[in-house]
């Protein structure tokens, strides 16, 4: 492995010029912009929860931007999940179809509806969902039975399917939703990490009845906390404001709820902050697209294998990941990267393996296993001596 070794060597070698940074983060946040002196005004304002101005324009900024004519503010993407599985009427002893090879946030959205995940395979190159594997799975293990899709071996009502673009790499995602439509399953995309990213000229989100979007501090654009539920039916809009503020119903002094509720908007303090880094988000995305365009063009001059989006498709950037040839060389790769201050981090480990998920039901899921053998993420974030450019 010593050869391998010093290709890794040469890697960092690489990524440092880059970066040139002492230690360089996988994916840290940058506030270049607004976002102090927003920060600023919303106190002044007194309106630091989840009524402001804030709100309303992230939530205006972000539906502008992916082209869904509505968008849900909330604290997390997981609440944001978890309230459009609620509103897909997904119930307890009901499944939903997910993927293996994912944040565990999908799975725990799921499990607070006391549904199960049933895990069907992705396909190699987006690493997301596989139509194919879908279909097959579809076919052989369910039945239309008074307009909705039953399990035939759990005789449980397969109520929602969550497929995420991973990385913000879109899936087939068209492909899906017809599927998702021939077998009256709803469709809810997690797109936690795919803002910026289309298929075609569409936005990832824009395929199913809703779609999630995740603000963690390690996404595009941060909110610290965040997430946005977005969608094109109008009522489904305002259902899910209304069910993520608690159920109460509009009054001037009265507390009646008229459901359960959660209490999971998005409080104006995170939201202006959002609002900041929209209007950098722009620059960062062609800063990001710059640093793919230099590893696309290392790795194919070096023969590493940095997945790519396919044909008709365009990636945010978010996080940029090699496929090594072996489970060896992923571990030497990972082990020899941080240890020079480089961070590099495997692809999550799979559900079905973790042992809350090991008794769901699966496809087999094997490109999803021979996936998570070999994904490293590299280094994604907007270099420091580049950082300037987003407040000019």
């Amino acid at each position: 492995m010593a050869e391998f070794e010093t290709r890794v060597d040469d890697f960092i070698t690489f990524i440092r010029s880059l970066y040139g940074e002492d230690f360089i983060p996988l994916h840290r946040p940058v506030f270049a912009g607004n976002e102090r002196q927003y920060l600023v005004d919303v106190i002044d304002s007194n309106f630091v929860s989840s009524v402001g101005q804030g709100v309303i324009d992230f939530e205006n900024m972000i539906a502008d931007y992916t082209g869904a004519k509505y968008a849900v503010a909330t604290v997390n993407g997981t609440a944001a999940l978890h309230a459009a599985l609620v509103l897909s009427g997904v119930k307890q002893g009901d499944e939903v179809l997910s993927q293996p090879l994912t944040f565990i946030a999908t799975c725990n959205a799921i499990s607070y509806c006391k549904a199960q995940p049933v895990f069907i395979d992705v396909d190699k190159d987006t690493m997301g969902m596989s139509p194919t594997a879908l279909k097959n799975w579809l076919e052989a293990n369910t039945r239309q039975e008074g307009g909705v899709c039953i399990n035939k071996d759990t005789k449980a009502v397969i109520r929602a399917c969550v497929p995420m673009h991973t990385f913000g790499l879109p899936l087939r995602i068209k492909e899906i939703a017809d599927i998702c439509s021939e077998h009256n399953i709803a469709l809810i995309e997690d797109a936690a990490e795919s803002l910026g990213s289309f298929v075609g000229g569409t936005h990832t989100g824009n395929f199913g009845q809703f779609a999630t979007l995740s603000f963690n501090g390690n996404k595009v654009i941060t909110t610290g906390g965040g997430g946005m539920i977005i969608t094109n039916d109008e009522e489904l809009a305002r259902q899910a404001k209304h069910i993520t503020t608690t159920a109460k119903v509009p009054h001037p002094y009265e507390f009646v709820h008229d459901r359960i509720g959660f209490n999971y908007r998005m409080p104006n303090l995170n939201a202006i902050l959002g609002v900041a880094q929209m209007e950098m988000l722009p620059a960062m995305q062609a800063i990001k697209a710059e640093i793919t365009a230099n590893y696309v063009t290392y790795c194919e001059e070096n023969k590493w294998s940095l997945v790519k989006p396919i044909d008709g498709m365009k990636a945010n950037n978010w996080l940029n990941a090699i496929c090594l040839e072996t489970p060896k060389e992923r571990e030497i790769f990972i082990k020899q990267t941080n240890a020079a201050g480089v961070m590099t981090r495997p692809i999550w480990r799979l559900m079905n393996e973790l042992e809350m998920f090991k008794s769901c039901q699966t496809d087999g899921v094997k490109t999803a296993k021979w996936l998570e053998e070999r994904i490293v993420n590299i280094s994604s974030s907007v270099p420091d001596n580049r950082i300037a450019e987003l407040s000019s």
